[in-house]
């Protein structure tokens, strides 16, 4: 083996054990500071969530939709801008882009306006509250 497949070797071994104590690294520091023994545990630290407030009704309750489809759409919009960002760097970088490139953005943003009119036609952004008659 030459020199530089020797060195791109310990390259990647390095990273890869850096993404492995990453990856495992929370798990022993939580096991390590965790309390351990017979120790009096109280009932608040054996719920789902402790939080210091004493849960107020059944955790089962019924959520809408609409609260779904919000966050598929922040997250769609927010995965596009970030693919955003490179295109803005290659206009800034490279001035010689036609005018080709930008009827692509353009139609690019295009498409996710029309994403944002159809969700808002649907009511995505109108945030109803039910009220729920419980006796």
């Amino acid at each position: 083996m030459d020199q530089r497949s020797t060195t791109d070797l310990l390259y990647i071994a390095a990273f890869f054990l850096g993404g492995i104590g990453f990856a495992i690294g929370p798990f022993i520091i939580a096991t390590l500071l965790s309390p351990r023994g017979t120790r009096n545990i109280s009932q608040k630290t054996n719920q789902l969530i402790e939080c210091g407030i004493a849960p107020i009704g059944d955790a089962w309750i019924r959520y809408g939709a609409i609260y779904y489809l919000y966050a598929l759409i922040f997250l769609a919009f927010d995965v596009d801008v970030l693919f955003l960002f490179p295109v803005a760097m290659a206009y800034n970088k490279v001035a010689s882009l036609g005018i080709g490139d930008f009827v692509e953005v353009v139609l690019f943003v295009g498409i996710l306006s029309l994403a944002l009119v159809y969700a808002w036609n649907k009511g995505v952004f109108e945030w109803k509250r039910k009220n729920y008659n419980r006796q």
